[in-house]
């Protein structure tokens, strides 16, 4: 048995059409899964499939709001139809919005919740049935830093993502006996467009994450890859409601 090869495995990635999402996506497509491209925009989804398509990659897109239940239900769905089953689900799809928390609306604070927690939970939930079905399965969320640090500006995506380590570990717990294993990945500071929009934003943020990691650089989307495949594959079949960080040692310097 090879223990990382994701041959015959059917991964649905929310998110996937660009950033973290598609580094993820290429990764397990890379170790031999079929991969479902997701996000709201058909046109960069049409786009991120093509590239997959001229690397000789199985793959297929759906558009995706997770922030909208029967969405996520249609894209597990669509997917079940097509090829079978669903082995592998990753939850990456997410949204931010940089404010003092007393100039939130709330609508923008249930918006943030619902894209980043709820439309997790949804994905999960659909995928559930399907997953105990063929035997077991696994679903990899994605956290962030702030799912165990603060940051002033970011209150409703910082509770988001500390939810979704919580869920993480809940359903793993619920969903052992049904082989599932649920992990969560906490990226570190990843150079994606998103992250180069905020170091424009804030004034010092690029020096301050290289002084604080110790591995003296960002991250960059590849450096994901490995984590993904191992959550994903056979490899990890004894670890469930695991928290791995991904950041260089941010968050272990001092």
């Amino acid at each position: 048995m090879k223990l990382f090869d994701l041959t015959d495995r059917v991964a649905v990635v929310t998110g996937s059409n660009s950033g973290i999402g598609f580094g993820i996506a290429l990764a397990l497509a890379e170790a031999g899964a079929t991969v479902i491209i997701t996000g709201r925009c058909t046109n960069k989804n049409e786009e991120a499939l093509a590239f997959f398509k001229k690397r000789g990659h199985r793959a297929m897109t759906v558009e995706l709001d997770v922030a909208c239940e029967k969405s996520c239900q249609n894209v597990i769905e669509a997917t079940v139809r097509k090829f079978g089953s669903i082995n592998i689900l990753v939850n990456n799809a997410g949204i931010n919005l940089r404010k003092k928390p007393e100039a939130y609306h709330f609508d923008e604070w249930r918006k943030i919740i619902d894209v980043n927690l709820s439309g997790a939970f949804s994905c999960c939930r659909a995928a559930y049935p399907y997953m105990t079905e063929s035997g077991g399965g696994k679903i990899i969320n994605i956290g962030s830093m702030l799912s165990i640090f603060g940051m002033p500006l970011s209150v409703p995506y910082a509770a988001s993502k500390g939810g979704i380590v919580q869920m993480g570990r809940s359903l793993a717990a619920a969903w052992a006996n049904n082989n599932i294993q649920v992990n969560t990945i906490l990226p570190g500071w990843i150079n994606t467009k998103m992250t180069i929009k905020t170091r424009d934003q804030i004034q010092g943020l690029h020096e301050k994450v290289l002084d604080r990691t110790p591995a003296g650089r960002w991250g960059e989307t590849k450096d994901l890859a490995g984590a993904s495949i191992f959550l994903a594959s056979s490899a990890s079949d004894f670890i469930t409601g695991a928290v791995l960080p991904v950041d260089g040692g941010f968050s272990i310097s001092g």
